[in-house]
């Protein structure tokens, strides 16, 4: 039997002074449901004697420091989420009561919860405000407490807890001492801790619409709606199943300790790191740079290791970009940018304000800018957008038009609004879908596309084939005449909080709106930059005055399976020279009376020179 089934309490009254001053806490004083996170701190923070949370690294992964600084631990604390909620009350403030209580559900849980299921009524911000216990966010407990009963079933922050003072994980036969005596609260094995319906209810948010002028309507709406999504996908069915659980706290198969401060505890494994993460850099900098105003007890460092990992979960777990060269023809030069969905949800998924930019730019070789696409300007935002908001593209062939993945929410009389209590009708979602999406799924009510990429056989298709999880853009570049050397560069970015969303709400005035204008105007908003592909020095070669004339030019077999061609013309030839993508141009060889093109497979781009000094250039493909 494991030392860790049948080890009880032993320490001596030193000993538990010492654990009580690093937890900061005695036991949770029993009329509480649920802990504040650093009542955990003592055993799931970093360990003094170095033997727990060490990977095989030996690099500190202890669950409180990874929490601290991630957005769930500072959900009640984020100074946009403050700021929103108040401008939802100033637009409604007749609604004041009832929507603190609903945003506060999750974003409050534990406070909220224990508001509601001791009779006090609806819970407003001024409770929260007042309230340890809630000021701690998405804490230990709003998890770990959660019960099994109807998990997966519930959503908009109706969630259910255990009030029985238990604490469940993943692991079989838990040391349960140090908890139980320190804590107040028992460790207790449940396989529902892994369960992706833990995260259910906070990542379904559907609500009831309210009109221009604030009546209520009987209009429901699916404002965010990631589990279903992620329902919605290959990752919940299948060999291919994936849960939350397993991108949002990555598992590593070290043997971890879990305990600190107890050398004789064996490791577990699989170990859940609690990064958390999920793609908002944006309010990460801004919570680090103003922790001390905002509450937040965590140092830079640890803000600094969540940023990373942020970082990480876009650039490299998010999506995937390759761009492709389609043809040449005459002045006009076209590519294929195909994205690819790698997350288990859409991208971008969960608050409507997120988006990724699609940018495409096509540079010469001396640097003048042929064609440019969803550049920003010194505010981060895109240049040349619609009125209201940008269509979706299946063909992008001017520089005005632009690839945002987004989803838009229109008022009861279809125009854009932010406000989330007059949402009521889709006007764009073009949110690139996970992969194994389908429109005839049972949650599709809650998760559909809107707008022109329902109309695009590219988008969430694959040859035809439904579920793909990716969309392809096609540009059609005019080269205004240029022959050369261009290079080609794609690139997603991903903005949490854009100018034009947000302004509707920085044009109010409240307290909290003030405060976070003040973060935000002083922070670094600049888009992170996911994804990027390159075709670097392309050779392309605009449908010259000699081409346009009459000059019977016949060049076949084309494509030259083998490598030889003949060029029939009444004109005298010269010299033919061969140009491949890179520029690089060679005398082709001519024997036996044909024209031999070089052995690697390609298109090449063939200068005919004529003994009368005219000139003329063609396309061949060798397969």
């Amino acid at each position: 039997m494991p030392l860790s089934q049948k080890a009880t309490y032993f320490h001596t009254a030193e000993e538990r002074a010492y654990f009580g001053f690093i937890t900061n806490h005695a036991p949770v004083d029993s009329a509480l449901i649920f802990p504040v996170g650093s009542a955990c701190e003592g055993c799931h923070g970093k360990d003094p004697m170095g033997n727990a949370y060490i990977d095989r690294d030996g690099n500190d992964v202890n669950v409180f420091d990874d929490w601290q600084t991630s957005m769930m631990a500072n959900s009640a604390k984020d100074p946009f989420w403050r700021a929103k909620v108040s401008h939802e009350v100033a637009t409604f403030p007749q609604h004041q009561a009832a929507t603190e209580d609903k945003c506060t559900s999750c974003h409050a849980p534990q406070g909220h919860f224990t508001h509601h299921v001791r009779g006090h009524g609806l819970y407003s911000i001024a409770d929260l405000l007042i309230d340890t216990v809630g000021l701690d966010g998405v804490s230990c407990g709003a998890c770990h407490q959660m019960s099994e009963t109807n998990l997966g079933s519930l959503f908009s922050g109706e969630l259910i807890y255990d009030t029985t003072r238990v604490m469940y994980g993943p692991f079989e036969f838990p040391f349960a001492s140090p908890m139980a005596d320190f804590v107040g609260f028992t460790p207790e094995f449940s396989e529902h801790i892994n369960d992706e319906g833990l995260c259910a209810g906070c990542h379904t948010l559907v609500t009831n619409s309210y009109d221009v002028q604030g009546n209520e309507t009987d209009n429901f709406f699916a404002e965010q709606a990631t589990y279903h999504e992620w329902l919605n996908s290959i990752y919940a069915r299948g060999e291919e199943k994936r849960t939350c659980q397993s991108c949002h706290l990555p598992q590593l198969n070290d043997s971890i300790v879990i305990s600190a401060n107890f050398a004789f505890l064996e490791g577990r494994t699989p170990f859940g790191l609690h990064e958390m993460v999920g793609g908002n850099v944006t309010m990460l900098n801004l919570m680090k740079d103003n922790k001390e105003a905002l509450g937040i007890d965590a140092d830079d460092e640890a803000f600094e290791e969540t940023i990373a990992a942020t970082r990480d979960m876009l650039q490299r777990r998010s999506l995937d970009l390759d761009v492709s060269l389609v043809e040449e023809s005459g002045d006009t030069i076209s590519f294929a940018a195909k994205i690819t969905n790698l997350a288990g949800h859409k991208f971008p998924s969960g608050y409507p304000s997120r988006r990724a930019v699609l940018q495409f730019v096509v540079v010469t070789e001396s640097g003048d800018t042929l064609f440019r696409s969803g550049v920003f300007d010194d505010q981060w935002e895109v240049n040349d957008l619609d009125s209201e908001f940008e269509p979706h593209y299946n063909v992008i062939d001017d520089e005005s038009q632009v690839q945002i993945y987004e989803f838009v929410t229109g008022d009861s009389e279809g125009k854009f609004t932010t406000l989330l209590e007059q949402a009521f009708v889709g006007l764009k979602d073009n949110r690139i879908p996970p992969r194994g999406f389908f429109k005839n799924h049972s949650t599709y009510d809650t998760v559909t596309i809107v707008g022109n990429a329902l109309q695009d056989e590219d988008f969430n298709f694959d040859q035809n084939l439904e579920g793909a999880g990716s969309d392809i853009v096609h540009y059609k570049i005019p080269l205004q005449n240029y022959s050369g050397i261009v290079n080609v560069y794609a690139s997603v970015y991903y903005q949490p909080l854009p100018p034009r969303w947000l302004q509707p709400m920085l044009d109010s005035n409240t307290p909290e709106i003030a405060s976070f204008r003040s973060m935000f105007e002083a922070n670094d908003n600049e888009p992170i930059l996911m994804m990027s592909d390159t075709i670097a020095n392309l050779f392309v070669n605009a449908l010259a005055a000699d081409e346009l004339s009459d000059t019977p030019v016949r060049i076949y077999p084309n494509p030259a399976t083998h490598g030889k061609i003949d060029i029939a013309t009444e004109k005298q030839i010269q010299q033919v020279s061969c140009a491949d993508n890179s520029g690089r141009s060679d005398i082709l060889p001519f024997h036996n009376g044909q024209y031999h093109l070089p052995e690697t497979a390609g298109m090449y781009y063939l200068k005919i020179l004529f003994k009368d000094g005219t000139q003329i250039t063609k396309k061949v493909l060798r397969p």
